[in-house]
């Protein structure tokens, strides 16, 4: 697509005509978030925001799926320290500062002053929601399909899901989502507002997010960043503290034997059995 920006392992970065394309590449199964994604993005955005030249960026998924979520296997090292932990407070300390930098890779995306629109085909699961909630503008092919899926893990989502889509959703849509964990199809999350269209398949969507960034990218570039700054003033103090405090709560309360059991049941692919513990 042009001009080919940063060697990155979770994404690349293609730049054509004032627009950059970012397309996740893993490189956990479904492109799925491990470390190096968390790292990376920051990263990535930061160079991107920084570039004068682009003036609209196109986030999509490579392969078959927008994102899986969270790399289980990559990051399970994470989650077994503070469960190994106890009631000791260091390694929920460290479970704070990790919880923390990983809200910072999302909100690399939030925060960026340079337009952002998501074309999502497949699944979009857990930190694959996080991650679109943070973009501008949504766009998904019919074969979407979108899952809050934490609570499935007994864990409450802590990246931004839960901060940033009641300014998105419906309140009543949003808590059918994060308490069932049920996943929805493209039709659906459209009629709900979680996508502003839906297309045929994964080419027209990502055809349809080039449009709209071509669009953006003609108009004066002081007046688009104007009009996201004041948009953003609205709600930066709100998802803030939401991420602050939900870091927080998942230091102290996450650890628990029911969240063994999520992970467990999850790599055995078979159905949890969830006790209040």
């Amino acid at each position: 697509m042009g001009l080919e920006t940063g060697a990155y392992e979770s994404l690349t970065v293609d730049i054509s005509d004032r627009v950059a394309q970012v397309t996740l590449i893993g490189p956990g199964k479904g492109n799925a978030m491990g470390p190096a994604f968390w790292a990376e993005m920051p990263e990535a955005f930061a160079e991107l925001d920084a570039d004068r030249e682009v003036r609209a960026i196109v986030l999509t998924g490579s392969g078959k799926n927008f994102s899986y979520g969270l790399d289980l296997p990559a990051m399970g090292g994470t989650l077994s320290d503070v469960l190994s932990g106890g009631a000791s407070a260091r390694p929920r300390a460290e479970f704070h500062a990790t919880v923390l930098r990983m809200q910072g890779a999302i909100s690399a995306v939030a925060d960026c002053r340079t337009p952002t629109i998501a074309s999502v085909h497949g699944w979009c699961i857990g930190g694959g929601v996080d991650l679109i909630s943070a973009v501008d503008i949504r766009y998904a092919s019919a074969d979407a399909k979108f899952s809050v899926r934490e609570i499935k893990l007994a864990m409450v989502a802590d990246v931004g899901s839960l901060a940033r889509l009641p300014l998105i959703l419906n309140d009543g849509h949003l808590r059918e989502l994060a308490l069932t964990g049920k996943d929805i199809d493209a039709a659906r999350a459209e009629k709900i507002g979680l996508v502003n269209d839906v297309y045929d398949d994964a080419e027209a969507s990502l055809a349809a997010a080039h449009r709209t960034a071509a669009e953006i990218a003609a108009n004066p570039p002081l007046t688009v960043a104007g009009v996201k700054d004041v948009l953003d003033q609205q709600r930066i103090a709100r998802v803030s503290e939401s991420l602050r405090y939900v870091a927080a709560w998942n230091s102290a309360f996450l650890p628990s034997k029911d969240l063994t059991e999520g992970i467990t049941a999850t790599f055995e692919k078979r159905p949890p059995n969830f006790t209040g513990d």
